[in-house]
C-alpha cells in the first residue's frame, strides 16, 4: 500500500465515556484513563440523568486533560448517551480519534498507546474506520460479550496487512473500547440514539465499516467489569425487545450490512435467540418481549437523532470538519507549518454556456476563494457568443489575477480543451471547475489540505441546483478514503469531474484526458489510480453543480450507451475489471443509458443522491470557523 508523502501530525485522541448509575466503577474508569502511559487529549463524560451521586462526583472531578461534562435530564440509553458524546467531541474539541468506552470498562496503562501505535502506523490513505480494544473480564479471560469476529470476506491483502501491525480485520465491534475516525463519523452519521439499548455499536460499527477497514488491536487491552463473566445468550426478560427491534433495524432500515450479510448475520442472530429462549427461566416473557420488538421494528423506522435528544437539548452542533487555523488571505501556509503549494485553475468554456453563469463560476473560484488560484486558465472552446466573449476579456484584464484565455478556434470537445488547458497550466496542481458551477468559498482551502498529505486527486461532495443556488435539489455523496474509491472504480466513477483537484503531472504521466470521448474523467481516473496515484475526497459540499431539463437527456442515448460500451471494452482490456464485471457494467450502465429520461432522474437520485436536510444549500466554513 502507498504511503503518502507528508508528515504526520500528532494524534488527537478524545475520550468519550457514557455512564449511568455506577458511580463506583464509573471512577475506577476516570482515574484509569489518567493513569495511562498515554493520556487522552480531551475527556467528554456523558451523564444519562444518574441518580447515585454520579453528577455531584462529575461536577468535582479534577483530571489532567481537556475536560466537559454533559449531563442529560433524562436517560437516554447507551445508544443516545454516545451520540450526545460523539457530536460534543467533534462540536468542541477537534479529535482525530474518538476513543469512546462503557462506564465500566477499565483501560490498562497501555491501552491508548497501542491503540495509537495501530492507528500511526497505517497509510494516512487507509486509516481504519475504527480500531477496537481486546476486551478482557476481571480474571484476564477474553470476554465473550467482546470478542470481535473476523471479517471473513477480507482478503488476503488486508489480513496480512493487519496481521504485520498485531491486529485482525472485523466486521463490526462494540463500545466497551472503541478508537473512531472522527472522519469517517463526520461522513457516515452518529449512532442512531432510537436504539436506546443494544445492536446499536453493531449497526454503528457496521455501517462505517461496510466499506472501510475494521480492526481489532491485540496490544489494546480493556477490562470489562461486568458482574459476571456473561455471554450473548444470557436471559435478558423483557429487554428482549430492544434486542429484536434493533436487530429488525439493523437488517431492514440501515445501510450497515450488504444482503448477504443479512442472511449470514440473519441466520445466527435467529440461532443464538432460540438458545436463549430454551435456557431462559421465564420463557412466556422473553417470547412476549421479542414479539413486542418484532411488532415495533416492522411497523416504523428508528426516529431521526434530533427527535429523539430533543427532550436533552438536542444533537451538539458537530462541525463537519475539523477546524482549521485561520489562514492569511494569500493563503501562503497551511495548519502545521507547511507552505501551500501554488496552483491553477483550469476552466472551459463554450457557446452553450450562459454568460452570467460563466461570471459567476469565475468569481466564485478567485475572488470568493479563501485560497485564492495562482493562475486561471479559460480555454474557450470555439466561437462563442459576444456576451461571453466580454467576460473573456474582462477576466484577462482582472486587476488581482489577469485569466489565460485560450482561444481556440473550433470547438473540439471537452477532453481536448482539457488537454489544451493543462498545457497552459503554469502549475502542477490544477483545479477543476466548470462554467455553469459555483465553487464554495472554502473548496481549495479544504482540498489543498488533503493535497498536502500526499494525495493526487482530491474531490468533494456536490449539490445539484437549478437557477436558485441557494436551494439545491440533491447532493452526491462521495467515497471519501483510497479504499473505498477503489473499491467503487470498477463500477462508477469515484470522483465528481467538476469538483476535483489534481497534479497535473499525474494526469499527464496516464495520458490524459483523450481515449474515451464522453467518458474520459472515468476513464482517466481509472488509468491513475491503477498506476499507482492516491485519491481521496471531501465528504462536504464543495461545489454547487448546475443541472437542468437536459442534463440527464444528455446521460442516455445512443451517443453515451457507444461511449459506455467503450468505456467499458477499455477497461476490461486494461483488466481493470474481469469477465463478470464487464457483463454486469454492460447490462446496468447500458440500461440506465436507454431508458427514460424520467426513469433515469428518478433511478439516479434515488441511487447515488441524498436529499437535503434543510432548503438550504450546505454551507462551508470558513477558515477557523466551525461549521453548523
Amino acid at each position: 500500500m502507498s504511503e503518502p508523502r507528508a508528515e504526520r501530525c500528532p494524534v488527537r485522541v478524545v475520550a468519550v465515556v457514557v455512564s449511568y448509575n455506577r458511580r463506583e466503577l464509573l471512577a475506577r474508569s476516570l482515574a484509569a484513563l489518567a493513569e495511562g502511559r498515554r493520556r487522552p487529549d480531551a475527556l467528554v463524560v456523558v451523564d444519562n440523568a444518574s441518580t447515585d451521586g454520579s453528577p455531584e462526583f462529575l461536577a468535582g472531578l479534577d483530571v489532567p486533560f481537556e475536560y466537559e461534562l454533559v449531563r442529560l435530564e433524562q436517560n437516554t440509553g447507551g445508544a443516545g448517551g454516545f451520540a450526545v458524546g460523539m457530536a460534543a467531541a467533534l462540536a468542541r474539541h477537534s479529535p482525530d480519534l474518538i476513543w469512546v468506552m462503557d462506564d465500566d470498562t477499565v483501560p490498562l496503562e497501555g491501552t491508548l498507546e497501542e491503540a495509537v501505535r495501530l492507528w500511526e502506523s497505517c497509510p494516512t490513505t487507509d486509516r481504519p474506520a475504527f480500531i477496537a480494544s481486546r476486551v478482557v473480564w476481571t480474571d484476564g479471560r477474553d470476554h465473550p460479550m467482546n470478542t470481535m469476529r473476523d471479517r471473513w470476506d477480507s482478503s488476503t491483502e488486508d489480513r496480512a496487512f493487519a496481521h504485520a501491525r498485531r491486529a485482525r480485520v472485523i466486521r463490526s465491534a462494540s463500545f466497551v473500547s472503541l478508537f473512531v475516525d472522527a472522519e469517517a463519523v463526520r461522513a457516515l452519521g452518529l449512532p442512531v440514539a432510537d436504539f436506546f439499548l443494544w445492536n446499536d455499536d453493531f449497526e454503528f460499527t457496521a455501517r462505517l465499516a461496510r466499506r472501510r477497514l475494521g480492526l481489532a488491536s491485540l496490544d489494546s487491552v480493556v477490562e470489562h467489569h461486568t458482574r459476571l463473566y456473561d455471554s450473548n445468550t444470557a436471559d435478558v426478560g423483557e429487554r428482549f425487545r430492544f434486542e429484536v427491534r434493533n436487530k429488525i433495524w439493523t437488517f431492514f432500515r440501515s445501510p450497515a450490512l450488504a444482503p448477504h450479510e443479512k442472511a449470514l448475520y440473519g441466520a445466527s442472530t435467529l440461532r443464538r435467540w432460540g438458545v436463549m429462549v430454551r435456557s431462559s427461566p421465564r420463557p412466556r416473557v422473553v417470547l412476549r418481549a421479542g414479539l413486542e420488538g418484532l411488532r415495533e421494528g416492522l411497523s416504523r423506522p428508528p426516529r431521526p437523532n434530533e427527535e429523539v435528544l430533543a427532550p436533552v437539548g438536542g444533537v451538539p452542533a458537530a462541525s463537519s470538519s475539523r477546524p482549521q487555523s485561520a489562514q492569511p488571505a494569500d493563503g501562503a501556509s497551511q495548519p502545521g507549518g507547511r507552505e501551500l503549494p501554488e496552483f491553477s485553475v483550469l476552466l472551459p468554456v463554450y457557446a452553450g454556456d450562459s454568460a452570467e453563469r460563466v461570471r459567476r463560476a469565475i468569481a466564485s473560484v478567485t475572488a470568493d476563494q479563501t485560497v485564492a488560484p495562482d493562475q486561471l486558465v479559460i480555454v474557450r472552446d470555439g466561437p462563442v457568443g459576444e456576451d461571453i466573449e466580454r467576460i473573456l476579456v474582462e477576466a484577462e484584464r482582472g486587476e488581482s489575477l489577469a485569466a489565460d484565455v485560450v482561444r481556440l478556434p473550433a470547438g473540439v470537445g471537452l477532453a481536448e480543451a482539457l488537454d489544451e488547458g493543462l498545457g497552459r497550466c503554469r502549475h502542477d496542481v490544477v483545479a477543476r471547475m466548470d462554467a455553469d458551477d459555483v465553487a464554495l468559498p472554502a473548496r481549495f482551502e479544504r482540498q489543498l489540505a488533503l493535497l498536502g498529505e500526499g494525495y493526487d486527486i482530491v474531490g468533494s461532495a456536490i449539490a445539484e441546483i437549478g437557477d436558485d443556488e441557494s436551494r439545491p435539489f440533491a447532493s452526491r455523496p462521495v467515497p471519501v478514503t483510497h479504499r473505498e474509491i477503489m473499491a467503487q472504480l470498477d463500477f462508477r466513477t469515484p470522483f465528481n469531474h467538476p469538483s476535483v483537484m489534481y497534479r497535473a503531472s499525474a494526469v499527464q504521466a496516464a495520458g490524459g484526458y483523450r481515449g474515451v470521448p464522453d467518458m474520459e474523467d472515468y476513464w482517466l481516473w481509472a488509468r491513475m489510480l491503477h498506476a499507482g496515484s492516491l485519491g481521496a475526497n471531501v465528504p462536504d459540499v464543495l461545489v454547487l453543480y448546475r443541472v437542468n431539463d437536459g442534463a440527464y437527456v444528455r446521460r442516455g442515448g445512443k451517443r453515451m450507451l457507444v461511449a459506455e460500451l467503450r468505456l467499458q471494452r477499455r477497461m476490461l482490456g486494461a483488466r481493470y475489471i474481469g469477465p463478470m464485471g464487464f457483463a454486469r457494467n454492460v447490462l446496468v450502465r447500458g440500461l440506465y443509458r436507454l431508458v427514460p429520461t424520467g426513469v433515469r432522474r428518478r433511478g439516479y437520485r434515488k441511487a447515488f443522491t441524498e436529499q437535503p436536510a434543510s432548503a438550504e444549500v450546505p454551507r462551508t466554513a470558513a477558515p477557523g470557523e466551525a461549521a453548523g
